[in-house]
């Protein structure tokens, strides 16, 4: 028998050593409270879309893996009322306090963790499935806002690029100590950056004068290594989001959950997955079209209407692939 879902009182789960992530209130020190704006700037993209796709009902149990500020999250526990739950992951302290302004008095649990961990905290939560996730995949523009953060070239930083500050290596890191070779696997693998061997080259040279440490001066060496007009993309572009993809492993996160899908949710229950970028993409659409126990509902990605694109450029990249779980 399914359990009921945890109280509203219990809205937000941090770490353990048993579960890594699971148990204890966040500590509000992890958040940086003065890097924040006073409300997320973030726009949700496909919200719409995403809603009638995963069409709440009163009483359903829908997972948000990537609640970031929470725009997905609310509109979702609007639907699956009193008897129902939201539960919101995120590996990104900062945006889990912006989420839980957005989420306030709403049935949402936010949980500090990656969605790639669902099962265990399905499990610590004692559900047994759920009827519905959403990934809205890649960065948040509250998390390029923040320069402290070093996702962005548009102003200088340290050189992290971490959603979650408080494990692993930096950007930083892997630029100061990885050798060339693997610098340009990852700049043309993750960013499909065809000179990927110049930039890992000039990185190199420059790294033994001094540590390449900041968001300024990584972009600079990069821009110098590609020849020719650039064209509308700056070329850092490129090998910040493969730092990004690298640091976070977050390919790794998504292979790992595509996997699990048809065991997480129930018989119907769906699956909604925003990609910004070829390597997911290509990743949902295969997993949906071979999986045996899922059913692809999208044939082609759904994309953001005019009237989105007017009001948020930025939702332009975005693609929507849906698939629900089989009957049996």
């Amino acid at each position: 028998m399914t359990r009921k879902p945890p109280p509203v009182e219990s809205r937000r789960i941090s770490r353990c050593s048993g579960l890594r992530r699971l148990a204890f209130h966040l500590e509000e020190s992890a958040v940086s409270i003065e890097s924040q704006p006073p409300g997320p700037i973030h726009r949700t993209v496909l919200r719409d879309e995403v809603l009638a796709w995963l069409a709440p009902r009163e009483g359903s149990v829908i997972v948000d893996g990537t609640v970031g500020a929470g725009g997905h999250a609310k509109v979702l526990a609007q639907g699956v009322g009193t008897q129902g739950r939201v539960i919101g992951l995120d590996r990104d302290p900062e945006m889990l306090a912006l989420a839980e302004q957005t989420t306030q008095g709403l049935p949402v649990t936010l949980v500090h963790a990656p969605y790639s961990e669902l099962d265990e905290v399905l499990a610590r939560l004692g559900l047994d499935g759920i009827d519905g996730i959403v990934l809205d995949l890649g960065l948040s523009s509250d998390q390029l806002h923040w320069r402290h953060r070093g996702f962005s070239f548009g102003t200088d930083g340290p050189l992290d690029m971490r959603f979650d500050t408080t494990e692993g290596e930096t950007a930083a890191d892997l630029v100061n100590h990885l050798r060339e070779e693997d610098l340009a696997n990852i700049f043309f693998q993750y960013g499909e950056e065809r000179y990927s061997r110049r930039v890992a080259r000039r990185i190199v040279e420059a790294r033994r004068i001094e540590p390449i440490t900041t968001t300024a001066r990584l972009a600079d060496l990069v821009r110098r290594s590609i020849p020719g007009k650039w064209g509308p993309i700056d070329p850092a572009t490129r090998v910040f989001q493969a730092l990004r993809i690298k640091v976070n492993e977050e390919l790794d996160h998504l292979d790992s959950t595509l996997a699990r899908l048809p065991d997480l949710l129930r018989p119907g229950g769906r699956a909604a997955i925003i990609s910004f970028h070829s390597l997911e993409d290509r990743r949902v659409k295969v997993a949906f079209r071979e999986n045996a126990r899922l059913n692809a509902l999208t044939r082609k990605p759904v994309t953001a209407t005019a009237a989105e694109l007017a009001d948020n450029p930025r939702a332009r990249s975005a693609k929507l692939r849906v698939a629900e779980r089989c009957p049996n």
